[in-house]
Formats: structure tokens, C-alpha cells, sequence
């Protein structure tokens, strides 16, 4: 029975829909509109056989620049290494709520100002008053002006205002410092302890600067200009990805300066990263790798590296592991090595953390 009634109500829609065209009502077109130009509609006297649409068309967007994204996963607790000669030991002046890694044309052993101006630290870009946060335990030793001209209360010293803590722990026996410069107003003082995470300033644009950022510094042994380390490989990397250290030379194993390297994500190559080797001067290498260049925060992955020697570009791979140091050696004519440094000697063997993480009188 059920079935009969749907029959006869299709059959007396049919008929319903046959009188409405016998009637002389013309059933308006059932079509997606696409914009003006090429709006469906029937001319005056013209029936659906004759109408002929206009052709399909679509813009494809110009592409832009590549996004930057602000996201990255939550970093590794501290102290963090998965080896035995790394020291991750500090997280990120910046909160994860903003950008909080370098700049990419301002990482430490940079060369910008001048040809014989070497940046001894890492630039982190973020909007004045943007809080500046401890990136360890520690004692503050400074906090003021003149940090670079070692006299206190100098507006004219390039650091602007700048915040110095001494860390709770050292580094081969040795005491860790890290520097906080160009703030717009210092909130710390001089002899207070912090905490990791506690508030030391905002981030500002005082002394040589072009624009607000925060300039940071790590500094081993002694609080000096010429006692920097990269910080990139002191501050721990974000869950799930990795950093790539390289010493880039020529055959003779003379170290190349300012050696433009482009980081390729595979399979699509894209977003391309650039670095550059260090340039001469207040720099150091780490102990252990030796290097001359540092790209932190890579996702886990496979990856290739490029560069140009001799007019010729020269390519390797490199995996990328989660929370771990990837190293290559490229030696000129003789091209790439993907593989950690020997073991060092002893005069220079750290101990295994947490045992590299000793705390200080």
C-alpha cells in the first residue's frame, strides 16, 4: 500500500509540473551564480536550446611571500641533551605566546654593521614591552646602562639598557652568564635572584638598534664581550625537532667566512632557510663541534643542504632527529661529511649531563 501512494504522488507532481508549462509560466533556471560577469539568464525571447553560457573562468591568487608562522611545539624541559657533549641548558627569553626564535639574518657571528663588527648573540624579534624573561636560575650582576662600555648609567653604550644574569650552575667548571640588551625599561635589579621564567624587562629599542627587539647572549667563563657562545646551541629546541651545526672550510680546512647555506626541507623544498657561516672576530665554537654555523628549530626530517664553492653549488642530505644535533663538515674540492665530530680529548671532554650542570659557590 505504501508503495502504490508514493507512485501516485510522484505521478500527480509530474502532471502539476506539465500544467504549469501549459499554462505559459516559464520555470525560472535552477543555476549557481558566479558574479556578474557570468551570471545565468535567458535573453528576452531566447529559449534554453539557444542560450550558450559564457565560458568557465577563475583567477588563480597571486603567491606571496612564505608565511611565518608563530607556532612551535612546547620546548624540551631544561637541562635537555641527548648527547653527552650538548648543553641545552636555558629556555626561551621570549614566552611561546610570541616569536621567540632569531631573526634570520641576525644569528650569532653575523656580520651587518660593518665589516668588522661580528654579532656576538641572536636577535629575537617582538613588539616594545613584550616581557623579557630569565632563561634560567641565576643572580642578576647587572642592570643598567653601559654593559658594553663598562660604565654604568652611559646612554650612549650600544646595548642600551641591558640585564646580565649569572646562572646557578656553570659549564665545565666554569660560570654561565646571559645577557638581555636593548630594553625599553629594566625591571630586575642588581643582586636579585630569578627564577627561571621571571620577568627582567621589556623588550625595547635603546642603544644600536633599528627597530624594538631583544638581544641575547650567552657567555661562558667570564662576563665579557669576547667570552659569547652560539646561543642556539644552549637553548633547548622545540618537542619533535632538531638543530643542524655545520663547519663549512675549503680543502685546506681553512675555515670560509659569511658562506651563504640554504636548508631545504624534502621532498618540496619549501620553505627554503638561510644562514650564514660566521664572520671574524668575537666569536667562539663550541668545544665539541668546532663549527662555524648554527640553524636551530628544523622540524624532524630529511633535508638538503646548498651552498657555493668555487662558482659551483654543492649539495648533501641531512636528517634531521627529534631533540638532537645533526653536524656536517664540508672541507672544499673534497665536499661533505655527514657525521658528529671524533671524541674529543680529555682536556676538553665535558661530563654527561646532568653532571655538566654543576652548581656554583
Amino acid at each position: 500500500m505504501k508503495f502504490k501512494i508514493t507512485l501516485a504522488a510522484i505521478f500527480i507532481f509530474l502532471l502539476s509540473s506539465c500544467a504549469g508549462q501549459v499554462s505559459g509560466f516559464t520555470p525560472t533556471p535552477v543555476v549557481a551564480e558566479a558574479g556578474d560577469q557570468n551570471q545565468v539568464r535567458f535573453e528576452a525571447g531566447q529559449t534554453p536550446a539557444e542560450w550558450q553560457p559564457a565560458p568557465f573562468q577563475f583567477t588563480l591568487p597571486t603567491p606571496g611571500a612564505e608565511p611565518v608562522s608563530g607556532w612551535r611545539p612546547p620546548l624540551y624541559p631544561i637541562p635537555w641533551a641527548m648527547s653527552p657533549y650538548d648543553h641545552f641548558y636555558f629556555a626561551r627569553p621570549i614566552a611561546a605566546d610570541n616569536v621567540n626564535w632569531p631573526l634570520a639574518e641576525y644569528r650569532y657571528g653575523g656580520v651587518f654593521f660593518a665589516p668588522d663588527i661580528v654579532h656576538t648573540g641572536v636577535d629575537i624579534d617582538a613588539l616594545t614591552s613584550t616581557p623579557i624573561l630569565a632563561a634560567g636560575p641565576g643572580t642578576v650582576v647587572s642592570a643598567d646602562w653601559g654593559l658594553y662600555t663598562e660604565a654604568p648609567g652611559n646612554q650612549a653604550d650600544p646595548y642600551g639598557q641591558a640585564v646580565v644574569v649569572r646562572h646557578d650552575f656553570g659549564y665545565n667548571g666554569q660560570d654561565l652568564f646571559t645577557v638581555y640588551a636593548h630594553m625599553s625599561e629594566i625591571i630586575a635589579v642588581a643582586g636579585q635572584h630569578v627564577e627561571t621564567g621571571d620577568l627582567l624587562g621589556l623588550v625595547g629599542d635603546t642603544g644600536a638598534t633599528t627597530g624594538p627587539h631583544l638581544h641575547f647572549e650567552i657567555r661562558l667563563g667570564r662576563n665579557a664581550f669576547y667570552n659569547t657562545f652560539n646561543p642556539e646551541l644552549w637553548t633547548a629546541p622545540p618537542q619533535g625537532w632538531g638543530v643542524l651545526v655545520g663547519r663549512v672550510m675549503d680543502e685546506k680546512n681553512k675555515l670560509l667566512n659569511q658562506v651563504k647555506v640554504e636548508v631545504r626541507p624534502m621532498p618540496y623544498e619549501l620553505p627554503v632557510r638561510t644562514v650564514r657561516t660566521y664572520g671574524t672576530g668575537a666569536v667562539n665554537p663550541d668545544p665539541y663541534y668546532q663549527e662555524n654555523l648554527v640553524l636551530s628549530d628544523l622540524p624532524a626530517g630529511l633535508y638538503k643542504v646548498t651552498l657555493v664553492y668555487n662558482e659551483k653549488e654543492q649539495q648533501t642530505w641531512v636528517e634531521i632527529f627529534p631533540g638532537q644535533v645533526s653536524y656536517f663538515t664540508f672541507a672544499g674540492m673534497d665536499g661533505f661529511e655527514v657525521r658528529r665530530p671524533s671524541v674529543p680529548t680529555l682536556e676538553v671532554l665535558p661530563v654527561a649531563p646532568p653532571a655538566t650542570l654543576t652548581p656554583l659557590p
